[in-house]
């Protein structure tokens, strides 16, 4: 018990010190390298298996609590667009999952999860329920969205002024609304164990159901149902921390001095899927520019692969305010974290 409580201080602890830093992900990302290094060190690091079943929970809930009835209406005249985003992502999640999966010593199941278009709390944690390794997974989902994040909005603003793009009122949607906070019009401790405990119960039915990533999404289904039938859900912002630290804890104590060895193979693929992103983020850019009225910068950042929340504040900044923006980030959430990872289950127990 006490190595349990050691593990998960230390993990907090790194965690909140890369977040404090303003690291991508750094609660996580912290809590990995802070675990995995008492791991290496000390072999005592310890996190039981209930632990990452909480953090998808957790997780679950907190995306059940950001979506909208008026996402939901708004939903109705974005289902070309959402359909072009979505199959164009699950393609190219196959194709560099493959890829990967020839040049590198990953198995198929690691490869095609560590280019999941989304979900740096998530994906890790779901690959290592299904048997995947976690810790790969967690850095190349760490090299996509710094790309997403760091790189992507500089170069899609230069390809906008090649375009004749500018930053003016001219390429502001007219439908435009401020980030939304993840809670709901009642933020009461009872509305909090309400929702907690919706979550946890439909958690356990998709543990029990043992679909790949069962738990996070029968989580959100029952959070998302709570939310749009009673408008009573909600997650305070420490309960995502907290799962980010439960699962950065968790994948850091299966990182031994073998795993820091072989993170060089990861070099080729971290540069594969930072290219291959940007380049569906150009060609789906594109696409959705060319049929579906959106401004060629508008269209890239739909397309870039990175938070929900953080494409918001980044579009504002390039001063694109679209609230097909945020519902297309958020569709594209829910469903490759949903929906991806049952489909790669499906194609890699038909290749085994």
């Amino acid at each position: 018990m006490s190595n349990l409580f050691l593990t998960l201080l230390v993990g907090l602890a790194f965690g909140y010190v890369f977040m404090k830093l303003k690291v991508p992900g750094g609660m996580m990302v912290g809590a990995i390298l802070g675990v995995a290094a008492l791991n290496i060190s000390f072999g005592i690091s310890y996190m039981p298996s209930y632990a990452k079943y909480a953090a998808q929970i957790l997780a679950g809930a907190f995306i059940g609590c950001s979506i909208e009835k008026s996402d939901i209406e708004r939903l109705r005249n974005l289902v070309k667009p959402s359909f072009v985003l979505l199959l164009g992502m699950l393609t190219l999640n196959i194709t560099l999952g493959f890829l990967i999966y020839l040049v590198s010593p990953l198995d198929l199941l690691t490869s095609l999860m560590s280019c999941i278009p989304g979900g740096m709390s998530d994906i890790p944690i779901i690959s290592a329920d299904m048997g995947a390794d976690a810790p790969k997974v967690a850095l190349l989902q760490f090299t996509r969205m710094v790309a997403g994040i760091g790189l992507f909005p500089t170069l899609i603003t230069i390809i906008g002024h090649r375009n004749g793009l500018k930053n003016n009122t001219d390429e502001q949607d007219k439908h435009v609304s401020p980030l939304r906070p993840a809670k709901s019009n009642n933020p009461t401790a009872i509305v909090f164990i309400q929702t907690i405990t919706v979550a946890a119960a439909g958690g356990i039915i998709g543990k029990l159901l043992k679909i790949p990533a069962g738990i996070l999404l029968f989580s959100m289904i029952g959070v998302i149902c709570l939310k749009l039938l009673f408008n009573k859900a909600y997650m305070p912002f420490w309960a995502k921390r907290l799962a980010q630290a439960l699962s950065g804890s968790y994948i850091g104590c299966s990182i031994g001095f073998k795993d820091v060895l072989e993170m060089r193979y990861l070099i080729l693929p971290a540069i594969l899927v930072v290219l291959g992103y940007f380049a569906a983020c150009c060609i789906l850019g594109k696409i959705l520019s060319k049929h579906f009225g959106m401004s060629l910068k508008e269209a890239m950042l739909v397309a870039t692969p990175a938070g929900a929340s953080d494409m918001a504040l980044i579009s504002s900044d390039l001063g694109v305010q679209s609230t097909d923006l945020m519902v297309l980030q958020i569709i594209r959430m829910i469903v490759v974290v949903s929906l991806f990872p049952q489909i790669i289950y499906f194609i890699v127990t038909f290749i085994a």
